[in-house]
């Protein structure tokens, strides 16, 4: 107590007691804050929100400066937040299945860029009604872009239906890898065939692309899957074998609503 006595005539504007008191109680309120924000944490964790521990890191890059104890701070927070529930819910929704590759590109900008409302009920409701609804439009776009990609006719701008077989071009490089941009051609045909037979799309990361490179690694030069073989060649192009006519029909069938005069294939 003679020290607090000495510090209080040395200045004697200031209450020392007082200062430390009001220490106390901040560092009172600071444990309390970080078990509450602990909590928040698990929470969030659950509800596959962001991370709370990320709002506070200096290595965390947002596209705007957060202060948590801004007026504003707590709105900029919330929105950090959302973004992976919507990624969560989008793929947890089986839409993006639905997609094809443009939507799912913008749908990925726009988290990537911050573009999306609250996560709340309304909005929620708002986005996947819609999404549900345009299922069919969705996927049936995406039909025609694999065709696009993989079989049409740009001196005509009409597509070929889809026969026994089809050439993929630059598949394959003068050293034996194989295209990225082909390799993705073919995992969007792949997700077609899974959809209209019945079964989700496969992992990415045991998809064809993956399956292929290592055939590739492996001195192979061709692949098998349930809906169709591939033979790559020197020359880079590859071809791709159906072996599920029933599927290629329907596929034709859904061409065939929107070109109507769709080219026969070779």
């Amino acid at each position: 107590m003679k020290e607090l006595s000495l510090m209080d005539e040395l200045v004697k504007s200031v209450s020392i007691d007082n200062m430390l008191n009001q220490r106390q109680a901040v560092d009172d309120l600071l444990q309390r804050a970080r078990l509450l924000l602990l909590e928040a944490e698990t929470l969030a964790d659950a509800a596959h929100l962001g991370s709370i521990r990320d709002l506070f890191s200096p290595r965390r890059h947002h596209p705007y400066d957060i202060n948590v104890l801004d007026d504003d701070g707590h709105r900029q927070a919330m929105h950090i937040l959302d973004g992976p529930a919507w990624v969560y819910l989008m793929n947890e929704s089986g839409n993006r299945t639905f997609m094809d590759r443009t939507a799912r590109q913008k749908w990925d900008d726009q988290i990537a860029k911050g573009e999306y409302p609250a996560f709340t009920k309304e909005t929620v409701t708002a986005t996947f009604g819609t999404l549900h609804l345009s299922r069919e439009e969705m996927f049936e776009r995406g039909v025609i872009e694999t065709f696009r990609r993989l079989s049409w006719d740009y001196k005509t701008n009409q597509p070929f239906k889809f026969g026994k077989r089809i050439i993929v071009q630059y598949l394959a490089n003068e050293w034996g890898s194989l295209n990225y941009r082909a390799l993705d051609e073919l995992e969007d045909l792949h997700r077609v065939f899974c959809i209209l037979d019945g079964h989700k799309e496969p992992d990415h990361r045991d998809g064809i692309a993956s399956q292929m490179q290592t055939a590739c690694a492996n001195k192979d030069t061709q692949w098998t899957g349930p809906y169709f073989a591939i033979k790559w060649y020197k020359k880079g192009t590859g071809h791709v074998t159906f072996l599920r006519s029933e599927l290629v029909t329907r596929m034709n069938q859904l061409l065939a609503k929107r070109y109507p005069n769709a080219l026969a294939y070779g």
